[in-house]
């Protein structure tokens, strides 16, 4: 038996159908793009159709990502009275112009006579036909049988029967679905060795969903059993109680079971990926996931410390820097620190971790984070801080002042829209001297955004190649009602890189300015810093000259 199992992501698929997620098609390219970087298998975009043109936009472009994970297309069996050359679904996969297409047929005889309202034998020339065009199309098909576990308890011979037409439709692997959720382990393991039977030389996956909170424990028994490919969704999005969380999974089968996934050098940047999607999706982090959440190491009871000061293994199951977590000790607040750190290695590779600076930047981030900023989506804003913070950037401009006014007078006449306008004017400081702008825009936010820029880019035109990609506005404790404090985050882009800027306030207006002046200023940033000479200015930072 290999130890290699490939990761299927369904983040970008079903976990958009997750009550709450919802992603632009800017969010499901940058999440494309950190998915690769993370090392999972494929990356499914999404179900391709003309009544989804989000979809069918980001199969048009991620191609130009140049990603080396497998993009994959996801779509349903042809229609019954559809020849598959015909069948409108069938080819808007081919028109995804993806290496590997999925493929969902039905497994259950109840859905194939009352929700397809067609025969069992026409079902299996449905999955047989469309998996054998697509094939012959000189695409890889990954067949979803979809309630397959249902299925075979409810008729174990046609379940099986199913997956045979698959085969004989040419399906690289078989995806074996628990899409109501309601399979426990015990019954899932026979049901894998009767379908690894029927299968032949044809792998098995698994495609577990958590109704019954089984989904990661599911996942974990197929892989056991002889599945060669788990499918899942990182922080465990999905439809109804979600998904397997592949944020559970992975580190399960490498760190549990031997497994070889996205391997041991990226598995440490796993909680940091969760925290990005987490801030990308516009909902708070679960921080009591297993190895991802803030909460998974974290230790309170004066038992439980006491212990854990004379050796880790009495609390903790895993290696919490396995998957880029920390040990925290709540009783001495030692959050934030080891993240942090990693975060800094990444911009400065060769910088001394007991270096003072280094202090400096954490007490700083600290601070910050009590505050209500967070830094996993808005990588931007960190860099700047920490050059800052080093003496290694210097501000190019700075606020003297800003003032938005914003107007909406009632209709002054039936059927008729009510009038609107904002207007912002805006006061900045470039080497000693005041610009002064005003702008119209639509609502505040956009206001300022518009006279900022019209201030700077005549002094700075390589400004004007900065656009905003998305703005996220989360408030941080509703218990405040109209007072609470909200976190804004600004996805910026100058049509080559793309970064994250935040900014924390009582008002959203003064948090949404921090946000959009620091994506300014990290442009500027990256300039200057492309001139300089990184290596001495680290040293020089670090040694306090």
């Amino acid at each position: 038996m290999s130890d290699r199992v490939e990761i299927y992501d369904s983040t970008l698929r079903d976990g958009a159908q997750a009550e709450g997620i919802t992603y632009s098609l800017e969010d499901k390219l940058l999440i494309a793009r950190r998915l690769d970087e993370l090392g999972v298998d494929y990356i499914e975009g999404g179900w391709p159709n003309p009544t989804n043109p989000k979809d069918l936009a980001f199969f048009e472009r991620v191609g130009e990502l140049g990603l080396s994970a497998r993009v994959t297309a996801f779509g349903s069996t042809r229609r019954p009275t559809n020849a598959p050359e015909d069948d409108a679904t069938l080819g808007t996969l081919l028109q995804a112009q993806t290496q590997s297409v999925a493929v969902f047929g039905k497994s259950w005889d109840l859905h194939v006579t009352e929700v397809l309202k067609t025969t069992r034998e026409t079902n299996l020339e449905l999955i047989e036909d469309s998996v054998g065009y697509l094939v012959a199309e000189g695409r890889e098909v990954i067949y979803d049988a979809e309630h397959f576990f249902d299925g075979y308890k409810a008729d174990a011979e046609y379940a099986l029967e199913t997956l045979r037409a698959a085969v004989r439709g040419g399906a690289r692997i078989l995806a074996l679905c628990d899409t109501n959720g309601g399979t426990i382990p015990s019954e899932l393991v026979p049901i894998c060795a009767a379908a690894q039977a029927a299968a032949g030389d044809t792998s098995i996956g698994i495609h577990a969903h958590n109704d019954s909170g089984m989904g990661a424990a599911n996942s974990v028994a197929a892989v056991e059993g002889g599945a060669t490919q788990v499918q899942g969704t990182f922080n465990g999005y999905g439809e109804r109680c979600g998904n397997a969380n592949l944020c559970t999974v992975i580190p399960t089968l490498e760190l549990k079971l031997g497994k070889r996934t996205i391997g041991p050098e990226k598995l440490g940047d796993l909680m940091v990926f969760s925290r990005f999607l987490s801030e990308i999706a516009n909902v708070a982090h679960d921080h009591r996931q297993p190895y991802v959440g803030e909460s998974a190491y974290a230790h309170k009871g004066g038992v439980h410390i006491d212990a854990m000061t004379k050796d880790p293994r009495c609390y903790e199951h895993a290696d919490p820097e396995a998957t880029g977590n920390e040990r925290r000790y709540l009783v001495s607040d030692q959050s934030g620190g080891g993240t942090v750190v990693a975060k800094l290695g990444r911009f400065f590779p060769d910088m001394n971790k007991k270096d003072p600076i280094v202090a400096q930047v954490l007490n700083e981030v600290k601070h910050l984070e009590h505050e209500g900023y967070q830094f996993e989506a808005a990588e931007g804003s960190f860099e700047l801080l920490a050059r800052r913070a080093m003496g290694l950037y210097e501000d190019m401009f700075t606020t003297v002042s800003y003032r938005t006014e914003s107007r909406k007078d009632r209709p002054v006449a039936p059927n008729t829209a009510a009038s609107e306008d904002s207007q912002a004017i805006v006061k900045v400081e470039v080497g000693g001297e005041i610009l002064h702008t005003v702008a119209e825009g639509d609502g505040p936010v956009n206001a300022i955004d518009r006279a900022l820029r019209k201030a700077l880019e005549g002094v700075y035109p390589s400004l004007a190649t900065v656009h905003l990609e998305d703005y996220k506005v989360r408030v941080m404790s509703s218990a405040d009602g109209t007072a609470a404090r909200v976190r804004v985050l600004i996805e910026s882009s100058d049509g080559e890189d793309v970064w994250g800027t935040v900014g924390v306030s009582e008002n959203v207006i003064e948090a949404s300015w921090i946000a959009l002046a620091d994506s300014l200023h990290y442009k500027l940033m990256r300039e200057v810093m492309a001139k300089a000479e990184p290596a001495a200015a680290i040293q020089a930072a670090a040694s306090g000259s």
